[in-house]
């Protein structure tokens, strides 16, 4: 078994870290030379703001909802990223970097009965220690754990915390995901499936 553990809104958490008075605000990061909006806040993307929307495209909004706005760090971030990582590494046998908010933990040889607790575990001490939220998907393969992740991020009755763990689950997931959703497909793939009428995982 395979888990993501994805970190949400990754530079955006980041930046909560050090301004608790932004939590349940609307806030955003831009790229280089505050460009476009690279980073969102769940509150933010509800006012419609999308992941690279430029900057002056989206100042009325940013003015008319008082959206805290941070020029990207990503010293800050890398920084984050890593404290984030030896939390993982401390818990879970082994710890593969995807990204700067994404990691695959390998849970081969772990009683799949205490997976579920031990990622409730890594949710909740990486939010007390670090500061930031996770989400964690598990499932048989990368691909399957990346959508898992994706459940768990979208849908709070999850807890933070998605196991697709059965035969059931997993076509239920699929169903329910756009096929641009699906990690290594996007926006190139994707038209030609949808010409093919193939639109769901």
């Amino acid at each position: 078994m395979f888990g993501l553990a994805d970190c949400n809104n990754f530079f955006a958490s980041c930046e909560r870290v050090f301004r608790p008075d932004l939590q349940g605000k609307p806030v955003i990061v831009l790229s280089n030379n505050d460009g476009c909006a690279i980073a969102r806040s769940n509150e933010a993307k509800a006012l419609g703001i999308k992941m690279g929307d430029p900057y002056f495209k989206i100042r009325h909004i940013v003015d008319a909802y008082d959206v805290a706005v941070f020029s990207g760090n990503m010293a800050l971030y890398g920084d984050m990223s890593r404290r984030v990582r030896w939390v993982l590494e401390e818990f879970a046998p082994s710890v593969e970097v995807y990204s700067i908010d994404e990691a695959f933990l390998h849970l081969d040889g772990i009683d799949p009965e205490t997976v579920p607790q031990l990622c409730t575990d890594l949710v909740a001490k990486i939010r007390k220690w670090v500061g930031v939220p996770v989400s964690i998907g598990v499932a048989p393969t990368k691909t399957l754990a990346k959508i898992a992740s994706h459940f768990a991020k979208k849908y709070k009755g999850y807890k933070g915390v998605c196991m697709m763990d059965t035969d059931a689950k997993r076509i239920k997931a699929l169903e329910l995901t756009p096929i641009d959703d699906v990690w290594g497909i996007g926006r190139r793939l994707a038209p030609k499936m949808l010409e093919k009428n193939v639109r769901t995982a």
